[in-house]
């Protein structure tokens, strides 16, 4: 998942640009989402590129690099970016092109060093009853980048859908997780996917 952040109104503009590129790059590898935040901090562009593995990353980068096909032209865009390598939660179906929704809610937990595991272990429990209501989009945990990070994604129609289904997500029995002693703290950013990405 690589974030950047961009000079104030040039989200169109960075979205534009990439989703130029975006034919010849998807040859190599599948884009997974790309989604512009609406809430929270402002003028960021979040894209998602799945990967078996570290190797086929790699091996995807170098290929495109060799081709000149990547990267965008967006440099002149971006004020700074960050990258971070994320693992799937063992209950997160696999990321593939779906309409889920015309906004997403990431929410980041930084979750106390070595508690990630008892964390899963919670969350997998309780997430049946939670998906009763609305879908996971994604759940992730960081590998590179910010370490320790437990990060999911909720798709909704808008955002009075979000409003209804988190009060009604109030009254399950198994939700929230029984987990908020472990987490030292918590982000959210609400998200628009650009039309040319596969989550949308």
């Amino acid at each position: 998942m690589r974030t950047f952040d961009l000079a104030p109104g040039m989200g169109p503009e960075f979205a534009a640009r990439y989703a130029s590129a975006i034919p010849q790059r998807t040859k190599i590898s599948p884009l997974g989402a790309f989604w512009q935040t609406e809430i929270g901090p402002l003028n960021q562009a979040i894209v998602v590129w799945p990967y078996a593995d570290l190797l086929e990353r790699e091996r995807a980068r170098a290929e495109a690099a060799a081709a000149g096909v990547w990267p965008p032209n967006v440099a002149d865009l971006v004020h700074g970016e960050e990258t971070w390598i994320l693992h799937p939660a063992p209950f997160m179906r696999p990321l593939q092109p779906a309409q889920l929704g015309n906004v997403y809610e990431m929410r980041m937990y930084t979750v106390q060093v070595g508690k990630m595991p008892e964390i899963l272990k919670r969350w997998g429990a309780a997430i049946e009853d939670r998906e009763t209501l609305s879908p996971l989009a994604a759940g992730w945990y960081t590998e590179v980048g910010r370490l320790s990070i437990w990060i999911h994604v909720w798709p909704y129609k808008d955002l009075a859908e979000r409003a209804r289904v988190r009060a009604d997500a109030r009254h399950l029995k198994n939700w929230p997780p029984p987990a908020r002693e472990l987490y030292t703290y918590q982000e959210n950013k609400i998200l628009v996917p650009s039309d040319f990405s596969p989550l949308h």
